[in-house]
C-alpha cells in the first residue's frame, strides 16, 4: 500500500505516549509498505530533527511552518487570540494553510491508496471532501479529556477555559469523526464514547502496544530504600495533576506505614510547581536518556491519573519489565487488564496507599503481580499491533475505493 500519514509536531524524540504509539506503528508499516510521513512543526528550522526522522523513516517530508514553539505565557496569549473561534484551540493551533495546501495537492494527485490523520489536532488540514480513503487515528477522546480537566481544576479561570474548550471540542469532535471514512480508536471504551457522539461512524480498535525487546523483564527490584516510580511527560496537565494528587494525598499514608519509601517523578519538562515538590523522599528527574533504569529499580510503578483519555502506554512498558503496577481506573482505562491479577486498581487515596504498602511489604505478593504483568505485556508486542493497523488500512482503502467506484458507475450509467 501507498500510505500518507499526517502528524502535527515532531515525531522525535519519542518521549510521549502519542509519539510512542505513532512511531512504532509507522516503523512497522514502513517495513512492508510505502509510507510518506508529513511531519509539520512550528519554530525554527530544525535540520538535525529533519535528518534524524529521515533516517528513521526515509519517506518523511518535514515542514517547518510559521509560528513559535510556545512558552506558557506565549500559549496563553495564543489561546486568548483564538478564544472566540468556533474550532477548539487544541485544533486551531495546529492548523496551517501551508499544510492544508500540501495535503490537498497530495490528494489531487491521487498518489496514495490510503491516508491517516494522526490525532484530531491535524484534522482541519484535510480537505472537506476526502478523495483519498482516509482514517482518523484517535489516540484519545478529546472531549472527555477536556471535561475531566475542567472537573478537577481548582483555578477558576483555568476551569472556565477548560469548560469552554470542552464545549467547543464536543461540537468539533462530533462532526469531525463523521467526516472521515474510518476511525481507529485505541480502546473499546474510546470506541463506545465516540459512537455515543456520532453513531454513524465506523470505528475499529487497535490496542496499545509495547516494545518487549526494549522493555525486557528485569530482575525483582532490590533498591534500598524501596522506590515508587511515576513515568510520564510532565508538561501534560493530567500528569501534573496525578503527581500532585499522589504527593498530597497518597504518599503521606504510604510513608506512615513505610517511612523509608521514596518517590521518583520521571518525565520531561516538569514545570516549577512539580520541581518544588522535590524533597529528601521525592526526586524529580526531568528529561532522562532512558526510562528503563528507573523502571528497573522500581518496587512499584504508580499511575494515579484522575484525568485522561486513550490508553497509558507507560503501564504496558512497566508491565513488560515485570513491574507491579497500582493505578486508578482512569489511569488503566482502555487497557485489557484485570484488577487483582495483572495490576491493582484503586480510586481513592487510602486504597491506593494501602495497595502500595502491601506490595512494598510482601515480596511474594509483589512477585505474583510482576509475573502476571510480564505474561500479559508480551501479547501486545508492536509487530502484532502494526500488522493489525495495516489490515485496517487495507480494508479502508478497498472498501472506500469500491464504494466510490460503485457510485461513479451508477452516476455514469443511469437507468
Amino acid at each position: 500500500m501507498r500510505i500518507l500519514w499526517v502528524k502535527a509536531g515532531k515525531l522525535l524524540p519519542v518521549d510521549s505516549g502519542g509519539k510512542i504509539r505513532s512511531y512504532n506503528i509507522l516503523r512497522q508499516l514502513d517495513r512492508n509498505h510505502e509510507v510518506t510521513l508529513i511531519s509539520y512543526y512550528a519554530g525554527r528550522r530544525d535540520h538535525e530533527y529533519e535528518a534524524e526522522v529521515q533516517r528513521e523513516l526515509p519517506g518523511t517530508q518535514s515542514m517547518c511552518i510559521a509560528g513559535r514553539e510556545g512558552s506558557v505565557t506565549g500559549e496563553s496569549l495564543r489561546y486568548l487570540a483564538h478564544m472566540f473561534q468556533r474550532a477548539p484551540f487544541a485544533v486551531s493551533k495546529f492548523t496551517h494553510a501551508q499544510v492544508r495546501r500540501e495535503v490537498e495537492l497530495r490528494f489531487d494527485k491521487n498518489e496514495f491508496d490510503v491516508a491517516v490523520c494522526d490525532f484530531l489536532s491535524a484534522s482541519a488540514n484535510f480537505p472537506p471532501v476526502l478523495s483519498t480513503p482516509t482514517a482518523l487515528f484517535q489516540h484519545n477522546v478529546e472531549t472527555i479529556l477536556w471535561k475531566r480537566m475542567a472537573s478537577t481544576e481548582s483555578n477558576s479561570l483555568k476551569r472556565l477555559a477548560y469548560q469552554l474548550e470542552a464545549r467547543k471540542m464536543l461540537r468539533y469532535e462530533r462532526s469531525t469523526i463523521g467526516r472521515f471514512h474510518h476511525i481507529i480508536a485505541v480502546s473499546e471504551n474510546d470506541r463506545r464514547q465516540m459512537l455515543t457522539m456520532n453513531p454513524t461512524c465506523t470505528i475499529t480498535v487497535v490496542p496499545t502496544g509495547v516494545d518487549t525487546q526494549k522493555f525486557a523483564v528485569a530482575p525483582p527490584a532490590s533498591a534500598t530504600p524501596p522506590r515508587i516510580v511515576f513515568v510520564g511527560s510532565m508538561d501534560w496537565e493530567p500528569n501534573i495533576d496525578a503527581v500532585r494528587y499522589f504527593i498530597q494525598e497518597i504518599f503521606p499514608i504510604v510513608r506512615h506505614e513505610v517511612p523509608s519509601a521514596s518517590f521518583q517523578i520521571v518525565g520531561r519538562n516538569p514545570p516549577a510547581q512539580i520541581k518544588q515538590l522535590a524533597s529528601s523522599s521525592v526526586a524529580v528527574t526531568g528529561t532522562v536518556p532512558s526510562i528503563n533504569e528507573y523502571l528497573r529499580d522500581a518496587a512499584v510503578v504508580v499511575v494515579p491519573l484522575r484525568i485522561g483519555g486513550g490508553t497509558r502506554l507507560k503501564i504496558f512498558e512497566a508491565m513488560a519489565m515485570g513491574k507491579a503496577v497500582v493505578s486508578t481506573s482512569i489511569g488503566a482505562e482502555g487497557l485489557d487488564v484485570k484488577n487483582g491479577r495483572d495490576l491493582v486498581l484503586a480510586d481513592d487515596a487510602t486504597s491506593f496507599a494501602h495497595a502500595i504498602n502491601l506490595l512494598l511489604r510482601d515480596a511474594a505478593v509483589r512477585r505474583l503481580y510482576e509475573e502476571a504483568a510480564a505474561r500479559l505485556a508480551v501479547q501486545f508486542d508492536w509487530p502484532n499491533i502494526g500488522n493489525r493497523f495495516a489490515e485496517i488500512l487495507r480494508e479502508v482503502s478497498c472498501r472506500t475505493a469500491c464504494s466510490v467506484g460503485s457510485l461513479d458507475s451508477r452516476t455514469s450509467n443511469p437507468r
